[in-house]
């Protein structure tokens, strides 16, 4: 899947724990702002959501909308 900035996303899963914040996001749908370099694993997706919350995810754990 190829993801563009503007584009809108909803959350599918998470590959990792993660803090109550970002669980929360699962199911949510949010519009993709940027994208980072992980930790070697690739690239991450930043994801702003409706209440400007902002965070990445791995492009896998993400579906377009």
């Amino acid at each position: 899947m190829t993801l563009e900035i503007g584009q809108t996303v909803k959350v599918a899963r998470l590959r990792d724990r993660v803090n109550q914040d970002v669980a929360g996001r699962l199911g949510q749908t949010g519009v993709v702002e940027g994208f980072k370099m992980t930790d070697g694993s690739g690239v991450g997706v930043v994801v702003k959501f409706d209440d400007s919350f902002t965070t990445w995810f791995f492009e896998d754990e993400l579906k377009s909308q």
